[in-house]
């Protein structure tokens, strides 16, 4: 037969024969070529094909051709296969080698540059998934949160009076703080009708908008309270006229106090060694007010009240306050916290639940500290002539006699005590006289909102240091080496977190203008002049460390007061902030802090978001967002110094909240960024 690529030729049958012989003896020799082979490269098997031949593995001569020859398709494809195989396995041991001769080589320097630098590359990638993910639910994640409904202008979650009345809270209980699941509402509150932004400091402190807060006439005319008393309305404000005779009654009053403690007058009090006060039923704050100029720190806390609130009013004045209870629970400040305790006519029963509340008020005073009461149940006239007032006023005395408190001075219906500043005070009273000292496990520094004790707090503490023996202000906020020893810190730590906060404060004030949301072609701290200094005063600092942002706008003469809060998930240096004579506060970020709507002219945050993601988000940052919108005025600003990975998170949820933001790169530190926001004044429609 004919056989394409051979030429066309006539064969005889001998010739047949012979043929035929040959292309045996032929294909038996390449057979055992084949196998020779085989043995002598064993490696060929691992890459070469083992299956049977087919068709297709035929040359044009129509015999099995070796896998290996080169020159049809198939065997190109093979041999190119095979080499990359090849090449593949090379650059794995090449790379192999390579990476580990690199890496006893490299230098520890190299090491946290490299770690630092994949470090980075993860938080972008983290970053951009964020973004992916936000972006991947749509216009339902990215929708914009709504706003609350008109009745909820006020609105405090954790206190809710109807609801703990009806889960059988009494006597006192229901004004109780009480955080239940679900008590926040995700909606923005807005402020009421005809809301306008408060007056500047000082102009604000005497006189505010009657419809920014919730009373009506007839509490401000009926109010029992002596400061209560001290307003007149008029149309649209309410003014605490400093010329009138009741701001003059106040002078006198607090005359008064410095006359029975043992001083000329109130501007003495500094150089007693009162620089704080703890206002108890502040009224609407004009005790405090008047201290204010005396450089006097006095913070205010009342019940909640859903109408006539002390702690709003005070706070629409410019004045520090908060809501706090003495019902049920510890206040959320450390043992030996306040100068000076102020009770006038403040609504609480001192001689109530067997003189807990009295121990309360010992444990936050700190040695040589005095607390002062107003009260009619104090007048000797009108207790000689009621059995029932005679007893009680006789039960407050004595207890307070067990508590080692010296009664100084007693004028007409205020009296002044006088705590003590030794110890061995309580060793010698008689036995089972008062109350008993607290066990170290019962005596905790930081108290957050524990049930009242009945025993005597703060005998423990390493920081009972007497008022007299205490720096005084403005030298106490410099705390000395080894007052700083008792919260293990240096004094070169606590004079480098001053020196950033001073600078720290002068770029953020030059950054404090609308300016920053515009296409300016100025930066606002270079050309354009910087706000005035009364442009903010009620300021919240929601993660405080040592107080560094308090002393920075002191010393920046900054019209300011600072709410310094230390969150209960970090370092406890709240301690620290009161002995340098500021006022701060424990809380938890996760529940609402106790403050009405609308309180802060600007919150400020570094490093919160950092220290929440570290205990795994125990809440969401929108929700931690959505209460600063809360607890913001209209127009207020918002600050966040945190890592560039969190900042840019928190950037994408500025949008739903409302808020103009913008991103500050930090030169002098790569790895953190800055936010600064601003809340929108929406007014509320008709």
């Amino acid at each position: 037969p004919l056989h394409r690529g051979v030429p066309a030729i006539r064969v005889t049958s001998s010739s047949n024969d012979l043929l035929d012989s040959q292309v045996k003896e032929q294909t038996e020799k390449e057979e055992l070529d084949r196998n020779q082979s085989s043995h002598r490269f064993p490696f060929w098997s691992l890459f070469s094909d083992s299956s049977p031949l087919t068709k297709y593995d035929a040359t044009d001569n129509g015999f099995a051709s070796d896998p290996f020859t080169v020159g049809t398709p198939r065997s190109r494809h093979r041999l190119t296969m095979l080499l990359l195989k090849s090449s593949l396995v090379v650059i794995v041991i090449l790379a192999l080698t390579g990476s580990f001769w690199w890496t006893l080589s490299i230098s520890t320097s190299s090491r946290g540059h490299i770690f630092h630098s994949s470090r980075r590359l993860q938080e972008l990638l983290v970053s951009d998934l964020w973004d992916i993910g936000e972006l991947s639910f749509g216009t339902s994640r990215m929708k914009e949160i709504e706003f609350c409904p008109g009745e909820l202008e006020n609105y405090i979650p954790c206190f809710n009076v109807s609801e703990n009345l009806d889960s059988g809270f009494s006597d006192g209980n229901e004004y109780d703080r009480v955080c239940r699941q679900g008590s926040r509402q995700n909606c923005l509150v807005l402020p009421p009708m005809n809301y306008k932004i408060p007056l500047r400091w000082p102009t604000g402190r005497d006189i505010i908008w009657v419809a920014n807060v919730k009373i009506t006439g007839q509490e401000v005319f009926t109010s029992g309270s002596l400061t209560k008393r001290m307003m007149m309305l008029e149309e649209e404000q309410i003014s605490f006229r400093s010329a009138s005779l009741m701001f003059d009654g106040v002078e006198d009053y607090s005359h008064q106090i410095a006359e029975m403690i043992g001083l000329r007058n109130e501007s003495n009090f500094i150089q007693a060694g009162i620089r704080t006060i703890l206002d108890i039923g502040c009224g609407y704050g004009s005790f405090g007010a008047h201290l204010f100029s005396e450089q006097i720190l006095t913070i205010c806390i009342a019940n909640y009240e859903s109408s006539g609130s002390q702690v709003q009013l005070t706070l629409e004045r410019g004045l520090p306050a908060m809501i706090g209870s003495f019902s049920s629970k510890q206040l959320p400040y450390p043992s030996l916290s306040f100068d000076l305790l102020h009770c006038a006519r403040c609504g609480i029963d001192w001689d109530k639940k067997d003189g807990t509340f009295l121990i309360e008020v010992d444990r936050v005073l700190r040695p040589g500290g005095y607390f002062v009461w107003t009260s009619p149940l104090i007048n000797v006239q009108s207790s000689l002539r009621n059995k029932e007032k005679q007893k009680r006023w006789n039960f407050v005395r004595d207890f307070a006699e067990n508590l080692c408190w010296e009664l100084m001075s007693q004028q007409d219906e205020t009296v002044v005590w006088k705590k003590t500043s030794k110890k061995t005070c309580y060793n010698s009273r008689k036995s089972g006289s008062g109350p008993s000292i607290c066990s170290k496990v019962q005596d905790v520094e930081f108290p957050y909102y524990r049930p009242l004790q009945n025993c005597i707090g703060g005998m423990h503490s390493r920081r009972w240091v007497p008022i007299e023996e205490r720096a005084t202000w403005p030298s106490r906020s410099n705390l000395n080496r080894s007052e700083l020893a008792l919260y293990g810190l240096h004094l070169d730590e606590l004079n480098e977190d001053t020196a950033n906060y001073r600078i720290i404060v002068r770029n953020y004030w030059s950054l404090l203008s609308p300016l920053i949301f515009s296409d300016h072609p100025k930066r606002p701290g270079d050309e354009d002049p910087s706000p005035p200094y009364n442009m903010l005063r009620n300021v919240l600092d929601m993660n405080a460390r040592y107080g560094g942002l308090n002393a920075a706008l002191l010393e920046a003469r900054k019209s300011v007061w600072v709410m310094n809060v230390v969150p209960t998930t970090g370092p406890k240096y709240l301690p620290l902030i009161l002995d340098r004579g500021y006022f701060g506060v424990l809380h938890d970020w996760c529940e609402a802090f106790p403050t009405y709507p609308r309180t802060y002219d600007m919150v400020h945050a570094e490093g919160l978001l950092s220290l929440e993601s570290s205990q795994h988000w125990r809440c969401t940052m929108l929700d931690i967002f959505t209460e600063i919108d809360r607890m913001l005025r209209p127009e207020g600003w918002i600050i966040i110094r945190d890592t560039a990975l969190l900042i840019d998170s928190a950037r994408v949820l500025t949008r739903r909240l409302k808020w103009e933001a913008r991103v500050i790169e930090i030169e002098s530190n790569n790895d953190e960024r800055l936010l600064i926001c601003q809340k929108p004044f929406f007014k509320r429609q008709p």
